[in-house]
């Protein structure tokens, strides 16, 4: 049985490293097991909606073997931290 990793219980940092895990359906997959790291908080309502403080966090991410910022943000539950892979 494979070991899935976790997203971190709190809410990641401005230069934290990350790993990027999605699902192998997720539209964005080309994506999955990037290394980055957080260049941008950003913070809207969903965890107030969810109940998941958590929720309310997507980040702005720069690949750490390119040096370029993804086009595209990432919600917290799709990064895991990157030391845990």
């Amino acid at each position: 049985m494979e070991d899935i990793p976790q997203p971190s219980n709190d809410p990641y940092s401005v230069g934290d490293h990350v790993q990027i895990y999605l699902a192998s359906d997720d539209p964005d997959n080309q994506y999955h097991s990037v290394v980055c790291e957080v260049v941008e908080i950003h913070e809207d309502n969903l965890g107030k909606e969810t109940g998941r403080n958590t929720d309310a966090y997507s980040y702005t991410l720069c690949d750490v073997e390119t040096g370029e910022e993804l086009p595209i943000s990432f919600r917290h539950h799709d990064l895991v931290p990157a030391e845990s892979r």
